[in-house]
């Protein structure tokens, strides 16, 4: 380290057991971290509800200054057509990468910041964490030479804050493949025994909800915030006016797709009967109204009661009266 200088750094945050170390390392070696938790309807969003709480708790937590940063509009444009393409599902993890390095370094040149660390661990992951991966990214990010990575320095080429002398190169790690013995051993030696467990966060690695989204994207369509968050949501039917349902399956998925509802929407519930909450999104016609209801119907608790009871509309979830109540018969499964 450079004499009375103290080096500075911005960390790509996911919070998950890597990024969380990395950022521990390189605080241990007197360089101070700004972390960056990039925010999308992909992954994230929740936590965006809650900034201030999240931001304190990770702090508190973890001993990390982290800052939310929403980027959503950038990351929808870019998974329209990755320039990497997508991996299994649709996942563009390349140009994924590529992005959040890119906003990482405009973070650090606008705040005067020395260089840029990520967790990664090189074999970790097959698709983002190769070398050649790895380094695409740094040079399509114009990241190169400045992107450090703390957990598997030791089995790559120096980066110029490693040279500079900014960080010593002689205390950082050496880790690699997917054996994550040796990152719970190291939290262990920083006292962190509560953390996530690995897992895939992103929801365009998930088979299902991946296909829902991809179909937002049809004919060239760049679909909006609002809308990939709602076809993330429960169960969902397209109608045949064009109307557009989502359907909640247990308390949880009720109260999100409450949260979602937008002016315009419709608010459908049982009346007098427990069932699902429903949230129809721009009806075509009466006809998408009552197809929303007896869709509601079909889902909800079955007995004599519910072949009675009717579905109320109310035009928003502060509405303590409904628009109507509509007398409809459960729909037949399958149709």
């Amino acid at each position: 380290m450079t004499a009375g200088r103290t080096a500075t750094a911005v960390a790509l945050f996911s919070g998950g057991l890597d990024s969380i170390l990395s950022c521990r390392v390189v605080a241990s070696l007197g360089v101070r971290v700004k972390a960056l938790r990039f925010v999308t309807p992909f992954f994230g969003h929740d936590l965006w509800l809650r900034k201030d709480e999240y931001e304190a708790e990770t702090r508190e937590k973890y001993g990390i200054d982290v800052a939310l940063v929403d980027i959503s509009d950038d990351y929808i444009r870019m998974v329209a057509d990755p320039v990497h393409g997508y991996g299994k599902n649709f996942n563009p993890c390349l140009d994924c990468k590529i992005l959040l390095a890119s906003r990482a370094r405009e973070y650090m040149e606008r705040h005067g910041l020395d260089f840029i660390i990520s967790g990664e661990v090189v074999g970790q992951r097959p698709m983002s964490q190769r070398r050649d991966a790895m380094r695409i990214v740094e040079r399509d990010s114009g990241c190169e030479d400045i992107l450090l990575r703390p957990l598997c320095a030791k089995n790559l080429q120096p980066t110029k804050p490693e040279r500079e002398g900014l960080i010593d190169r002689d205390r950082l790690l050496g880790f690699s493949g997917r054996n994550r013995k040796p990152q719970m051993r190291l939290a262990e030696e920083f006292g962190i025994s509560d953390y996530p467990s690995p897992a895939g966060g992103c929801v365009l690695t998930d088979p299902i909800i991946a296909a829902r989204i991809r179909e937002c994207y049809q004919d060239g369509n760049i679909p909006t915030a609002d809308d990939l968050l709602f076809v993330q949501a429960g169960r969902q039917f397209r109608l045949p006016g064009g109307g557009w349902l989502a359907l909640g399956r247990n308390r949880g998925e009720n109260a999100r797709i409450e949260a979602l509802f937008r002016p315009g929407d419709l608010l459908l519930k049982m009346a007098g009967w427990p069932g699902p909450t429903g949230l129809l999104r721009r009806p075509g016609s009466a006809g998408d109204i009552r197809e929303a209801a007896a869709l509601l119907k079909r889902f909800a608790k079955k007995g004599a009661e519910r072949d009675r009871a009717g579905v109320a509309v109310f035009t928003g979830p502060e509405e303590k009266e409904a628009r109507e109540v509509i007398m409809v018969a459960a729909a037949v499964p399958g149709v």
